[in-house]
């Protein structure tokens, strides 16, 4: 079964120029151990622009909640089910947290469509590369706007990354409530059909956490990254709605 795996990407990435790169970050990540934020992700699976699932050793995964709409129900314990027969711990745990999982524990970290979820990026990011060894590589996935039901809504600054920093906010923040029910594009969200839906969804966004909070650029992520302690190593659009950046933990 790992060979045909093997076999799967290696036609990828000779059919594929545009996933060359991504799929070599990939290769470079075998036998390694890393730790997923709100997986498990299709990105990073068999035939994915990213199958970080076929190389490394294990992953495992933290989720903020023991039943998201994403995932349905799932306990902590050796029950990250994340490709195959593979399965590493699941935590149960806070992104912006990260409790109990330790320093310096993981060779990767994986995010894919997770932090625009996240209320506080800058306080995330700062712990999500304490959990990273030094030198450690980070992989973050987010959605390009334009192809989302967030092409009406204005690229976050930096500056309101920090605000929000400074101010200490948590995943109770309503800062963009108004905004998103204002221009968020129902006709682009297969989750809901309404604009009353889209109320109550937003109304309880601490227990069902879709609310995307803030919107991204390619130059954003790599100045928020920066200033979180990594090194930006690669960044690209992939289609039909990913913005891609590779990082590395700066050592101590």
């Amino acid at each position: 079964m790992r060979f045909f795996r093997y076999l799967i990407t290696l036609l990828s990435y000779a059919s594929k120029p545009e996933k060359r790169k991504l799929i070599r970050i990939s290769r470079s990540l075998k036998d390694k151990v890393g730790l997923e934020i709100g997986g498990p992700s299709a990105f990073f699976d068999l035939k994915s622009f990213f199958p970080v699932y076929v190389f490394a050793k294990r992953i495992d995964g933290v989720n903020f909640s023991a039943e998201t709409v994403w995932e349905g129900k799932i306990e902590e314990g050796m029950s990250y089910h994340y490709t195959g027969n593979k399965k590493g711990y699941q935590y149960i745990s806070e992104a912006s947290e990260l409790e109990n999982i330790g320093d310096n524990k993981y060779d990767f970290l994986l995010s894919c469509h997770s932090l625009e979820h996240i209320a506080n990026p800058i306080k995330t990011l700062k712990n999500w590369n304490k959990v990273l060894q030094n030198a450690g590589k980070f992989i973050l996935v987010l959605p390009d706007k334009d192809f989302t039901f967030d092409h009406n809504r204005p690229y976050t600054t930096f500056e309101h990354l920090l605000l929000d920093f400074n101010e200490q906010r948590d995943e109770h923040d309503s800062t963009h409530f108004e905004e998103v029910l204002s221009l968020h594009d129902i006709s682009k969200d297969a989750m809901i059909n309404s604009r009353e839906e889209l109320k109550t969804r937003i109304q309880d966004n601490f227990l069902n956490r879709c609310v995307h909070h803030h919107v991204y650029s390619l130059d954003l992520i790599k100045k928020l990254l920066e200033y979180c302690g990594f090194k930006v190593l690669f960044q690209q659009k992939v289609k039909p709605f990913h913005l891609v950046t590779v990082a590395e933990k700066i050592s101590n």
